[in-house]
């Protein structure tokens, strides 16, 4: 049997519903020097109303722990995680995955509970979100319904479950229908029936135990029943039993789970509820018969109930509806351990030989053949499984690790050499081809220029490259240039820039010695960034009434210029827009340098901001 492993177990009940598989097999392992995650439901179907119960229920067991999780016993760990009830939402799932992974992942860090083997009983989305994350050394599903057939709301299972069963290193069935199913999609499929705890059934059986205070007196024979009281329950097969034979007692020991009402007010049905798991060889000792009374239903074809085991381990004869599985029980003992229910005279015929026993079953055979079923040897044997596949999977490990090694040695070479390629093309692709300078190309508004009212500069401040630079000359000269030409009788420097002397003061001082009159220079020097010097100017050529001007700056500054002038002046003022001519700045080099790279992307995203800000 496993030991020393960790164990993940994502189930599809919780850990204080009826006592099933779920819980017996994790009590066992962990009984083992396993340690076990126990997750609790997450759902197959979306919830309604009638769930608000259950829910509750939910709440108050994640109350219990440290963010849902608590300590059963020294190796068994219960999680019951707050998820979103709707198992087919793909919001929901991702959500579910982000809470229970916060948890999960926490938990096993603290623990260092690594490389789990993940055994679920749950066929949903989150199985499928979460188990890449979990790390698992194996993956075991263990398949135990048609979940599809459960409820109309369970039906959008059956694609999740088939990706389940694919992605399942070994995958458990307890029927033969389901096994038939899951052997279609995975090979590595085993078909393990629901076992029984056999211990406690044989230790009532051969001690003195006293009959349940609820059964004394009843009416001989007890037609006896253990388990949840669900919809699969024929309740209107009970009914016919019971009206027909008034000498008998019917006694159902279980938690209700459906409507009882055919069968509720009848005076020889008699109804438990829900009783602790050690006290049902008890109720059981004192059957005379027990009942499998299942309709005949798609989803019971799937089901293998284990209460024969339990009645068979007290040595009692069994009565049942032609279920597939307990037809194929009956079979495979032998025969003649199971009567079988198809009209009422089957159900008179069978009370009535009750007495005499003639049924040609010993008790002894019908206990031999419920110990061969106990949850002992079967986990055992899965165990042996799942350890010949740990072993499998460690020689795959162990004999493979130069070939593995080497493919990720060559993956991570293609990767850095792809990445040193991308990069190396985006390098020649930027500094030495003319894409850059294509790319640029629309932040340039060149006009030829003409007689205006006044030439406008803007400073060059620190220059394009951030530092001061010849700009702020280079852009004082060619305006003298055009001054000289004829184009314009007036001048207006716009810089607010200061490094030790003022911007505009430099390039007035500059077209001074290059032979203007200081009295046609106009100074804006409060500017700080291309929307001042447009704001600030637009306000002094309104008071001079002059409405065309031509305009210099750097050639990539002229479209962010023309968008605010649009904005502040409209129509109002004709901007002929002339750069300066190959500045020294731009100069093209055999390769673009970064600063001019820079320069470039700093006039879109100023552009972007502006837009941003509203400004144009």
């Amino acid at each position: 049997m496993l030991q020393n492993k960790n164990i993940i177990c994502i189930s599809s009940i919780d850990w204080d519903f009826i006592w099933q598989g779920h819980q017996e097999i994790m009590s066992v392992l962990s009984r083992n020097a396993n340690r076990v995650l126990f997750i609790e439901n997450t759902g197959v179907r979306a919830a309604t109303l009638r769930d608000i119960p259950r829910l509750w229920n939910r709440f108050l067991n994640w109350r219990k722990g440290f963010k849902g999780i608590r300590r059963e016993n020294e190796n068994l760990y219960i999680y019951s995680p707050l998820a979103l009830p709707f198992p087919y939402s793909r919001i929901a799932i991702k959500i579910n995955k982000i809470m229970m992974l916060s948890v999960i992942k926490r938990w096993m860090d603290s623990m260092e509970f690594h490389n789990p083997i993940v055994w679920s009983f749950l066929p949903t989305g989150i199985v499928l979100n979460i188990l890449d994350d979990l790390n698992p050394s194996i993956f075991i599903y263990y398949c135990i319904d048609d979940f599809a057939s459960s409820s109309s709301g369970a039906r959008k299972i059956k694609g999740l479950e088939e990706g389940v069963i694919k992605k399942a290193d070994i995958v458990f069935a307890t029927s033969h229908k389901l096994y038939e199913r899951c052997l279609s999609v995975n090979k590595v499929t085993h078909i393990f029936p629901f076992g029984i705890s056999i211990d406690g059934y044989n230790k009532a059986r051969e001690s003195h135990v006293e009959m349940p205070d609820e059964m004394r007196g009843l009416r001989r024979p007890i037609i006896g029943y253990v388990g949840g009281l669900h919809k699969w329950i024929d309740t209107n097969l009970l009914r016919q039993i019971a009206m027909k034979r008034n000498d008998v007692s019917i006694v159902l020991v279980g938690p209700r789970q459906a409507d009882l009402s055919l069968v509720d007010k009848l005076e020889n049905v008699f109804i438990f509820g829900k009783k602790e798991r050690d006290t049902l060889p008890n109720y059981v000792k004192f059957f005379d018969v027990g009942i499998i009374p299942y309709r005949l239903t798609a989803y019971t074809e799937n089901v293998y109930p284990t209460k024969i085991n339990e009645y068979l381990a007290m040595g009692k004869p069994v009565l049942s509806t032609r279920i597939p599985e307990v037809v194929e029980f009956d079979k495979q003992n032998g025969g003649g351990f199971i009567h079988f229910i198809s009209s009422e005279a089957d159900i008179d015929k069978f009370i009535n030989s009750l007495s005499s026993q003639e049924d040609g079953i010993s008790k002894d055979r019908r206990v031999a053949v419920a110990n061969k079923n106990s949850w002992t040897s079967k986990i055992e044997s899965m165990c042996g499984i799942i350890e010949a596949k740990l072993e499998e999977r460690k020689n795959e490990i162990d004999a493979g690790w130069l070939k593995r090694f080497k493919k990720i040695y060559l993956k991570t070479r293609k990767k850095v050499l792809g990445l040193a390629a991308a990069a190396s093309i985006v390098y020649i692709s930027l500094f030495y081809t003319p894409i850059v300078w294509f790319l640029a190309s629309p932040l340039e508004v060149q006009d030829e220029p003409k007689k205006v009212d006044a030439i406008v500069v803007f400073g060059g401040g620190v220059g394009e490259g951030g530092r001061p630079g010849p700009s702020t000359s280079e852009r004082a000269f060619y305006s003298v240039e055009l001054y000289k030409r004829g184009y314009a009788d007036n001048i207006i420097f716009s810089s607010g820039y200061t490094y030790k002397y003022n911007d505009a003061e430099n390039m007035m001082l500059f077209a001074q010695s290059l032979g203007v009159p200081k009295g046609q220079i106009l100074l804006e020097k409060k500017a700080g960034n291309a929307y001042e010097n447009v704001k600030f100017v637009t306000d002094i050529l309104r008071q001079k009434k002059w409405d065309e001007v031509i305009l210099i700056t750097s050639p990539y500054n002229t479209r962010r210029s023309k968008l605010l002038f649009d904005k502040f002046a409209g129509h109002e003022m004709k901007i002929i827009y002339c750069p300066v001519k190959n500045p020294q700045f731009y100069y093209r080099y055999s390769a673009l340098r970064i600063d001019q790279l820079q320069a470039i992307a700093h006039e879109y995203l100023a552009i972007i901001y502006y837009k941003y800000k509203g400004y144009i």
